[in-house]
This record gives structure tokens, sequence and C-alpha cells, in this order.
């Protein structure tokens, strides 16, 4: 990881003064114009409820352009303070007291303060709360306000990785006691103030005058964001100027783009890996030798270069990759074996075995192509997988999470434990594979172990054991980590450096961004 080391982190959390709030070098840009963003990842289900939050449109709506976090990874990886100006731990990372940015008000006029943050975070609490966000929220055993722009955050257990969990795109700061209000209309801090918003549609902003961030960020007068699903549709509306810039562009028709001399490509490599989660709950998942058979049936370098053509690398089911501190790259890589996937059968007791795989586009772009590679090469292993092509509209809320065994891509997280925590620990909300203590007590206990460990050596030990389990017994295949690969008309200017958190530039172009 670049930028503030994690022990920096439990000192302070000032940028340095040469850095706008973004994390990139002050320097003259345009402002002015607008910017129309084409993206896909729209439902008509979208609100303005963070909690939520699960794909690039409305991460980019929300935590990129109407709300603010209390921190901010940068572009170059680093931790920024956004509503909190820094932040200092303990000796144990058990205690944090953030100091809150002063002078900032809602959109409504209403000012910013400690009440808010601790009115933001509860929302994420409760029974019947399904937010991604709740295992980070529910490790805060308390929360002080001891002035009206200072807080201190009691955790149960000791957390390294505090500040940058602050960052995310669910923990979103609304106005304490008009947070029914603020859902509807969209009423945060951010640099714009919604226009217009039709789910699953488009959203229209407007830059908020006086913002916080004042000449550091937020160049454009205006944003659009298009819900484009459609990867033609999407591609086509950049080569015919409706939009400014798209996400997830297809590889397949690559050489178009950059053969139209008005248009750029950026890729960046981070953690985005496209997977396949099994319900390790639920018959045939809850075999672990059913789990290694699959392993051994998949023919990870075919799908990168098939699918990726070449834009990412293999992957070794473990959701940590090439851009985390503790990404375990000597780790012997699965290979396809298909002799390998029939021993594991057997030791199911099992000759052949039949399956459903869901997949729609809406879970990665060549996610059905994915699922009919998979098919081919897990059939000599006596491996019968049945492909389901799901809609691509409510495939979040209807098949992820739902189904055994679907199509699914992950953004990655900018460290282990946050990646863990959301996707991996016992109970929490996003866990795709309900991975628990029946499948692995040692994973959970390393996961709590390693979250207070400060000492780097013990963390990475601890780290890459995990992995290693993952590997071995998990309940997700992960093929191979995705580069991401978007494109953008030159009249639009952008930094030397592209976030690789999220997709188009950690989802913060409305506010990285300018007019050439």
């Amino acid at each position: 990881m670049n930028g503030i080391s994690r022990r920096g982190l439990l000192k302070t959390g000032a940028a340095a003064g040469v850095l706008g709030l973004t994390g990139m070098p002050l320097r003259a840009q345009s402002r002015g114009g607008k910017l129309t963003a084409g993206l896909g990842g729209a439902n008509t289900t979208d609100s303005w409820d963070g909690r939520t939050h699960s794909d690039i449109f409305m991460i980019a709506a929300a935590h990129g352009t109407v709300f603010d976090c209390l921190t901010e990874v940068a572009a170059d990886g680093s931790l920024k303070g956004e509503l909190a100006e820094s932040w200092e731990a303990s000796a144990d990372a058990k205690t944090w007291t953030f100091n809150l940015r002063q002078g900032v008000t809602f959109h409504n006029g209403k000012p910013f303060g400690a009440d808010d943050v601790i009115a933001s975070l509860n929302m994420h609490l409760g029974e019947e709360s399904k937010s991604a966000a709740k295992p980070i929220v529910e490790a805060i055993t308390e929360m002080t306000k001891v002035t009206d722009h200072q807080i201190q955050f009691t955790l149960a257990n000791g957390n390294a990785d505090f500040p940058y969990l602050m960052s995310d795109y669910h923990i979103l700061m609304f106005p304490a006691g008009q947070i029914d209000e603020a859902i509807a209309n969209g009423i945060g801090t951010g640099l714009y103030q919604v226009v217009s918003f039709d789910p699953g549609v488009r959203f229209v902003g407007r830059r908020y005058e006086d913002h916080y961030k004042g000449d550091s960020a937020g160049f454009f007068d205006e944003v659009e964001f298009i819900a484009i699903n459609d990867n033609t549709a999407r591609m086509n509306a950049l080569m015919t100027g409706q939009v400014d810039t798209i996400n997830r562009i297809d590889f397949k028709t690559e050489a178009l783009l950059k053969a139209n001399p008005a248009l750029r490509i950026q890729e960046v490599t981070g953690n985005q890996h496209y997977s396949f989660p099994m319900l390790t709950n639920t018959a045939p998942f809850n075999d672990v030798n059913v789990r290694r058979a699959l392993k051994y049936g998949i023919n990870r370098q075919e799908m990168v270069d098939k699918i990726l053509l070449g834009h990412g690398q293999v992957g070794n089911d473990t959701p940590i990759g090439p851009a985390n501190q503790y990404f375990a790259a000597d780790m012997e890589p699965l290979t396809y074996d298909p002799d390998q996937a029939k021993y594991y059968l057997q030791q199911a007791g099992l000759d052949s075995i039949d399956i459903d795989l869901s997949a729609s586009n809406a879970a990665f772009e060549g996610a059905v192509d994915a699922a009919q590679l998979f098919q081919a090469t897990a059939s000599a292993a006596g491996i019968n997988i049945n492909v389901v092509q799901e809609p691509a509209d409510g495939y979040w809320s209807n098949v992820w999470l739902k189904k055994p065994f679907c199509a699914c891509y992950w953004s990655g997280r900018a460290t282990e434990d946050w990646m863990f925590s959301t996707s991996y620990e016992a109970g929490v909300p996003w866990n795709d594979s309900q991975w628990d203590e029946d499948d692995s007590a040692r994973f959970q206990e390393l996961l709590i172990s390693a979250r207070a460990e400060l000492d780097s050596d013990k963390r990475r030990e601890q780290y890459g054991e995990m992995q290693q389990i993952l590997r071995d017994d998990g309940g997700v295949l992960i093929p191979m980590f995705a580069n991401y690969v978007q494109a953008v008309n030159n009249r639009i200017a952008s930094p030397d450096t592209i976030g690789n958190l999220w997709q188009m530039d950690n989802a913060r172009m409305a506010e990285r961004w300018s007019v050439a």
C-alpha cells in the first residue's frame, strides 16, 4: 500500500501540505463545463440510502459526488481526511479520536458536526440491518461526542485499519434528525447538490457553492450520470459523443476506441476480481471436496486470455490482490487439473455431479461467456454445469446471495481486514459464500487476531495463512483479477494518477476531473 503507513495512521491523518484534499498535487484546472458519464451498474431500485449501494452508478453518484465520508482513499492509495481533518489512536488501537472539519454545511444549510456522525453510523446497526458496513460499525462499542467537532470511538478490539474503514462508500454522512428527508432527496455535504434523480435512469448534480474543498476539487459546474447497463450501448454513446466517459469497456471492441483520436483509454491495476461464490451452507457446496473439485475444474489462464483479453491476471481463490500490502504473491497457484478434480469428486463419494451456475453480464462483462468456459473445462472431470442466464435488472437483489452458485465481481478493498471483514467474516451481510466457523474456525480466529496486530511482519504471516486457507478450502472461486479499463473523451482532463480502489478513479471522477 502506497502513501501513509498504517503505523503512521495511528498518529495523524493530516495530509501533506503539497497535496490537495483529493490527494493529488495541486495544479491549474479549468473551472466550469459539464461532465456526462455513461455508467453501468444502475438499477430501478437505486436510492440515496448508502446502506444499499453495491455498484458503480450509485457509488459514484453518492460517495463520489453528493455525499462525503469521514476519510477518503486518494488516487495514490494514501488516506486523506474528508469530513475528518485528523485522527489519533491509543497504543492498542482500540480508542480513536477524530477531529471533524469545521464550517461544513449540508446542502439544506444544516451545519455538520459530531451528532451527524453518530446518527449516520447508527443507521447501520440493528438486527434487521442488511448494510454491508454493519460489521464495521458493530465493532464500535461506544461513540462519545467530546465536542461538536470531536468524537471518540471505542472499539471491541484494536484495529490498525479503522481510519480506512471510515472511507467505506456505505458510511455516508447524513444530517441527524433529517435522515429520511436526506435519503428521499439526496442531501449530503458533497461537492454536488442533487438537481434531479430518476432511479436506474439518470442523475444530475450542480456544484454546491462555497464548498469546503474550495478550489482543490469539483471543477465542473454540472455533472450528469446516465444509466447505460448494456455494454454495446455504452460504447456507442461514447463513440457518438453522447457521453464523455464510460466504465467497463468491451475488450472485444477496444480497437475501435483506440482508433478514435478523440478518445483515450484508462487502465489501472487494482484488486478488482471476478468470482463464482457458492453457498457453503447448501448442498453440495457444504462438502469441501466438492469445492476442491471445482477449484481444479476451472482453467484460470484461459479465462484471463479469453474473457479479459490479457487485461488482468490469474486469481488464486483469495480476494487479496496485487494492490494489497500483504498480497501472497509467492503462494503456489491452483492450476487446471481434471484428474485432480475427479479425485476430489471421488473423495466426496461421487463419480459425477450436476450443478446450476447463475450468470449475467450484470455481474461482470463476459460473465456468461466465463460461465460457459467453466462449463466446458469442468465437464472433463465429470462436473456437469448448467449455465442459467439471469436477467441483468435485479441481478444483485434476486440472484446474488440467493442462488447457491452464481457469478459476481468485487472491487476489492484497500486493506486486507476491510476485504475479509466485508465478505468473509462469519455472519456479515455480504458474506456471499456463507463462510463461517464451521468451514474454518482457524480463519475466523486469524481474522480477529490480525486486525489488532500492529507488527507488520506478524500481520503478513497471519494474512498469508488466511489466503492459503481460502485457496485450499474456501467457497469462492476467484479465477481472475481484472484491471479497471474505462474510456474518456479528450475534452475531459484527468490527473496523471488514477485511483484503483473502485472504478472511475475511485468513483470520484466528478470530483477530480475537469474540462480540458
